[in-house]
């Protein structure tokens, strides 16, 4: 996960140059979002915060 200043800067800058030129801010901050959130869910794998697929099965009551 980018931790460091500069590296977030360039990581937003590429983000924004990929995005199509109709872009508004709404898309903008939705793909942020959306970042953030893949970079987070990186590092709870990387740490082993995970619950089994079948615990998260479980819980909404979906049968395999």
């Amino acid at each position: 996960m980018s931790t460091r200043s500069e590296d977030i800067k360039q990581a937003a800058h590429k983000l924004i140059d990929q995005l199509p030129s109709n872009a508004n801010w709404d898309d903008v901050v939705y793909e942020m979002i959306v970042r953030r959130e893949i970079e987070k869910g990186l590092a709870d794998s990387n740490a082993g915060r995970t619950t089994p697929v079948d615990e998260v099965m479980k819980e909404f009551g979906v049968d395999e």
